[in-house]
């Protein structure tokens, strides 16, 4: 089995819990948000130090943005790491 960094990681949607995550070798990552209004208000990024360097973050963030594209909902980057990863990311642009 070979460990190669293009994975798809697999991200579900616990609505109660108000996150996306994803739980790779025991380990679980997330972004949690908040709803205000009609915005998506993204608040935590977390990723274990074992699942770091692996794009995680990313990957969670970018299914989160496409999450509140697909919903017409505006974002609120209360979180750094989505803040910077918009930045980044023009095409995100039109969310917040």
């Amino acid at each position: 089995m070979s460990n190669n960094n293009s994975k798809q990681v697999d991200i579900t949607h616990d609505e109660q819990a108000k996150r996306f995550e994803t739980s790779i070798d025991g380990h679980t990552g997330y972004i949690s948000y908040q709803e205000r209004n009609d915005k998506l208000v993204y608040d935590h990024t977390i990723v274990p130090q074992e699942l770091g360097g692996r794009g995680i973050g990313s990957a969670l963030v970018k299914h989160a943005l496409n999450y509140a594209r697909d919903n017409d909902k505006k974002v609120i980057p209360q979180c750094s790491f989505v803040a910077s990863y918009i930045d980044k990311h023009p095409e995100y642009q039109d969310l917040l």
